[in-house]
């Protein structure tokens, strides 16, 4: 008996404020990537789909987006600008 299936992955990849299509609030937005892996006796082999979308948190409107809009997207989250929060972005490392 072989036992297979799927397992989808959501990762959240940035925190942006933009105006909302749904409701015209300007609020914050998530960016998510949602990644669909086909598994084999439980254990995720390989992806077979991944999907880009961005979230209100005011009305959680979901809009899906191509890569190209959310790879512009992310260079536009730079982690100085106030409201705009990049995840992934390397640290500087601690130093006492």
């Amino acid at each position: 008996m072989i036992i297979f299936g799927t397992k989808g992955y959501l990762y959240q990849l940035a925190i942006l404020t933009l105006v909302c299509g749904r409701c015209g609030n300007p609020s914050a937005h998530t960016l998510r990537k949602r990644v669909t892996k086909f598994t084999l006796f439980f254990v995720p082999l390989f992806p077979f789909s991944t999907k880009y979308a961005t979230q209100c948190t005011f009305c959680a409107a979901e809009q899906q987006i191509t890569r190209e809009q959310a790879d512009q997207l992310l260079t536009q989250a730079t982690p100085g600008d106030p409201g705009q929060q990049a995840y992934g972005q390397p640290q500087q490392p601690y130093r006492p």
